[in-house]
């Protein structure tokens, strides 16, 4: 393969059976992510594609996500366990820490904030191994409006453990988070995560193939 064009990282599928697949979840900058809630929504919808599978369960390192497939290419992914801690402030910015089994700092605020406060907090010393970071605000009682910037990735379209770590820090139940790049349903109850959006297969053109 001559490249990939454009990327928020590359998904390894390391083993599977028909109804489980094992992934590593590498970003642009070569770094392993712990965890992705597009990219396991992404590997679910592969191996449902080549096996049929109405539900898939995909593993990334020491956790497990349980993708269902629904109708017109919706899919429904229970996340595990969401922990959030205590708002902390840092010179001057106010975020709360999330923890989707991958980290996250949500500022509440207007998302054109992110160019500022997205590679700050990214590589803050509070932060050995840098974060995610998301700046949020409600715009209803049920949505959000967002902006992310991707631990070794930069800003990024949508990212599905961001839209988790958003609600969880917003006050949790159920809300639609809009991105830049799409719309996620999340849901946060009693410290789970559940998370609704689509996946859609592109081939890449023949001169990458």
């Amino acid at each position: 393969m001559a490249g990939v064009g454009d990327t928020d990282g590359i998904l390894e599928v390391r083993a599977h059976g028909d109804d489980w697949v094992e992934i590593a979840i590498w970003n642009p900058d070569g770094s392993l992510a712990e965890m992705s809630g597009n990219g396991t929504r992404i590997a679910a919808c592969w191996l449902a594609g080549r096996t049929g599978a109405r539900e898939v369960t995909v593993r990334v390192g020491p956790r497990e996500v349980t993708a269902r497939m629904l109708a017109d290419g919706l899919v429904e992914q229970e996340l595990g366990p969401v922990s959030v801690g205590a708002p902390e402030t840092l010179d001057g910015i106010r975020f709360t820490p999330v923890d989707v089994g991958n980290p996250h700092a949500v500022v509440e605020g207007d998302p054109a904030e992110l160019d500022r406060v997205g590679p700050f907090l990214e590589r803050h010393p509070r932060f050995p191994n840098r974060t995610n970071v998301q700046v949020a605000r409600r715009t209803g009682p049920a949505t959000i409006e967002a902006r992310v910037w991707e631990r070794g990735v930069g800003e990024t379209a949508a990212s599905g453990t961001s839209a988790i770590a958003i609600v969880a820090a917003l006050g949790g139940g159920s809300s639609t988070v809009r991105f830049p790049g799409g719309e996620l349903h999340v849901s946060v109850e009693g410290g789970r995560a559940r998370l609704r959006g689509h996946a859609e297969r592109t081939d890449l053109p023949e001169s990458l193939s």
